[in-house]
């Protein structure tokens, strides 16, 4: 059932990515040279859904980076906590183990 959801969100998606692409092969000029317009140093002519299509890759990367970052605090606090739980679970086995079962009371049920 999860496949079938997955591919009916990817399926039009990854469709209207390749016409998007079609329709946009039009080449524009990226220049990263910020002091020089008419004479730029590091230009080049690439097709405009090539830029649309990184620009989308590159937020969607540093975001996602962002976030990990933003989330550190949270996953500090679980690797903390997971320790202390094993810590006590291995501490209460350690203390079952050292109790004869004679010694524990007998368990009596509610019913009778």
């Amino acid at each position: 059932m999860k496949a079938f959801f997955k591919a009916l969100i990817l399926v039009p998606v990854a469709l209207a990515i390749v016409l998007f692409s079609i329709a946009n092969r039009g080449p524009v000029r990226v220049s990263l040279d910020p002091f020089s317009r008419d004479a730029p140093t590091l230009a080049f002519d690439l097709p405009l859904f090539a830029v649309v299509l990184a620009a989308i890759a590159a937020g969607v990367l540093i975001g996602g980076l962002a976030s990990w970052i933003a989330q550190g605090k949270h996953r500090k606090a679980a690797r903390r906590n997971r320790r202390e739980a094993e810590a006590l679970r291995s501490e209460a086995q350690s203390l079952r183990a050292a109790v004869p079962d004679s010694a524990l009371p007998a368990l009596t049920s509610r019913n009778s």
